[in-house]
């Protein structure tokens, strides 16, 4: 019989994952396999997880939240050598890379689950740290980490884009300097740049539209300093899943490692999560995990 660890969030998205575990295991159980849940707490809960999975022999991992959730998975098990399988389960605010897998009809994928689908998956690398979906900085790129959790909750993710609206009056450009496989290619100003590990970003698809997760490839969108009526058709777009680029004032570039610098006092984001300061350096990982897809 197989047996699957449920590493699940209880506060992502509406919180309402929760109140589904036991359909959940019904779920698997008629499908003659056997879930073992694992709830995250706030903090390091590292050790105790690699403890199950080592205790239990677990056919895989159903990581049950957002994309950050997903992303701790990612973390630990790369980390501490652990190379089972793992299933995207999207029940967070920003569910990006269970859409873009198509992974959102929970029957049809837990048979795909359970009848042992996988492929091999792509993983960014920034300073010390994983990601699987994309790696940030700039103008509206934190807005997640100021949001509360009980507004995100409650309206999802409309929370972020309100957020988003209020942070507009205080739009300035902040000093890139970036090189792509070892070329410089853009020394200036800029409102926000995004690595994409696949086309989905903060809930709008297309955003990269040439991003593909085992490709061996990043790709980097940088939204350079431009007016505001620019900035906000390039966000039209954006929302619309229509930026196509090339387009004027956005670069694009494709590659398999970025790193970037600037003169400023800059965080990133990774998987929406706080991530390290500037400056980054970025690879991609090929094939570096196991998804059931």
């Amino acid at each position: 019989m197989k047996k699957f660890i449920l590493y699940y969030n209880p506060v992502s998205g509406n919180a309402a994952f929760r109140k589904k575990i036991d359909g959940f295991i019904e779920m698997f159980q008629a499908l003659g396999t056997v879930l073992i849940p694992y709830r995250t707490t706030p903090g390091d809960n590292t050790e105790a997880f690699i403890r199950l999975t080592e205790s239990v022999h677990a056919d895989g991992i159903l990581a049950a939240g957002g994309d950050g959730t997903f992303n701790q998975v990612v973390n630990i098990c790369i980390k501490n050598g652990i190379s089972i399988p793992i299933a995207v389960i999207g029940s967070g605010t920003s569910n990006d890379f269970a859409m873009s897998l198509g992974c959102t009809d929970l029957d049809d994928y837990a048979k795909r689950i359970v009848a042992g689908h996988t492929m091999k998956m792509d993983v960014g690398y920034a300073n010390n740290d994983y990601f699987i979906n994309v790696a940030s900085a700039g103008m509206l790129t934190c807005i997640a980490h100021d949001v509360d959790h009980k507004w995100k909750n409650t309206i999802g993710k409309a929370a972020y884009y309100i957020k988003g609206v209020g942070e507009l009056p205080k739009l300035h450009p902040i000093h890139l300097k970036v090189s792509a496989d070892g070329s410089q290619e853009f020394d200036g100003s800029a409102y926000l740049f995004v690595i994409a590990n696949n086309n989905a970003v903060a809930g709008m698809k297309n955003v990269a539209p040439r991003a593909e997760i085992d490709d061996g490839m990043l790709d980097l969108l940088i939204l350079e300093k431009c007016s505001m009526l620019e900035f906000v058709n390039v966000f039209k777009d954006m929302f619309a899943g229509k930026l196509n680029p090339p387009r004027r004032g956005i670069r694009y570039i494709q590659a398999s490692e970025f790193d970037i610098s600037s003169d400023m006092n800059i965080g990133s984001d990774l998987d929406g999560e706080a991530g390290p300061k500037l400056p980054l350096k970025i690879k991609t990982i090929p094939r570096a995990i196991e998804i059931f897809c």
